[in-house]
């Protein structure tokens, strides 16, 4: 199956600081392509976790036996580490993006290029796909999702044409939305206005902001000490999300400052913020967005 190469694949592994007989959690598996790296510095003794929820990525699964592939969402990961008697790890890798090779298949609907069935769900056994929240939600709710997933400035003005085209037709594909919508896509930015509007739908189907929250909210109990954690973030709501929670430990707002005026927060972030290089853009046009931001425990 055709999936990308893995975006900032040597940064993003290096940022983990590979200790041999370490224990280590790809929560984003779909190629595979990180994993094989992070198995590549462990030795016979290093154990690595990988987590993906979508079955198409099981056809990529690695015969190791320091691996485990494990086909649930990565905002359980603690639960199942403790399933297979894993409690603490060394090292926690995510990449967020959606990969190419579901981009690439047109009946997972998450592509503008192709004319398929409005699906989007990661998780195929999901009950919520695009089709229905197209389709079912109220006017309000879908501005909502518009503007605060796909922060589109005219989410009202699309989520009325929506409601008004449904109420004659149900909206069953990427090109029938298209043209329900097409009076709001001038040629010069039809396909970035297109690319925010699959974005949000895909972000509410699949609750990836409240997915990456629960997921965040776990590290800090699931790192050892030196342990690190390694986010590559394609799009500012989630790398905002990322970066606040390894400022501040939260999602809003501002830390409580204790008696002397001092602020608890559980991680620290390690060095700076990593993008790709141009190189790397140039040969994976998927990488210009990327940024990488990594993390340990504070002591």
């Amino acid at each position: 199956m055709n999936y990308h190469s893995p975006v900032l694949l040597k940064e993003s592994i290096d940022a983990l600081d590979i200790k041999e007989d370490g224990v280590y959690v790809d929560v984003t598996f779909g190629g595979g392509g990180h994993s094989r790296e992070i198995l590549n510095r462990l030795g016979e003794n290093g154990r690595l976790f990988a987590f993906d929820q979508d079955p198409d990525a099981w056809e990529n699964t690695i015969d190791d036996e320091r691996f485990v592939l494990i086909q649930e969402n990565f905002r359980f990961v603690s639960r199942f580490l403790r399933f297979h008697g894993v409690r603490k790890v060394d090292g926690v890798l995510g990449d967020l993006g959606v990969s190419s090779h579901q981009f690439d298949a047109a009946e997972r609907g998450f592509s503008i290029r192709f004319d398929g069935e409005l699906d989007m769900r990661m998780d195929q056994k999901a009950v919520l796909s695009a089709k229905e929240v197209v389709n079912t939600y109220e006017e309000n709710d879908l501005a909502d999702v518009l503007y605060l997933y796909g922060e589109l400035r005219n989410a009202r003005a699309l989520a009325r044409t929506i409601v008004a085209a449904r109420a004659e037709k149900q909206i069953e594909t990427s090109f029938e939305l298209k043209e329900v919508l097409k009076r709001f896509l001038p040629k010069a930015k039809e396909h970035k206005i297109l690319a925010q509007i699959f974005q949000a739908l895909r972000i509410e189907v699949n609750q990836e902001l409240e997915v990456l929250k629960e997921f965040l909210q776990q590290i800090p109990d699931l790192l050892n000490p030196e342990g690190r954690l390694s986010v590559i973030s394609y799009h500012s709501l989630e790398d905002r999300l990322v970066k606040r929670f390894i400022r501040t430990g939260l999602f809003s707002g501002e830390p409580e400052k204790d008696f002397y005026g001092n602020i608890s927060v559980p991680l620290k972030k390690v060095g700076k913020m990593i993008v790709p290089a141009q190189e790397e853009i140039k040969q994976n046009n998927r990488a210009r967005s990327a940024k990488l931001r990594i993390a340990t425990l504070n002591e």
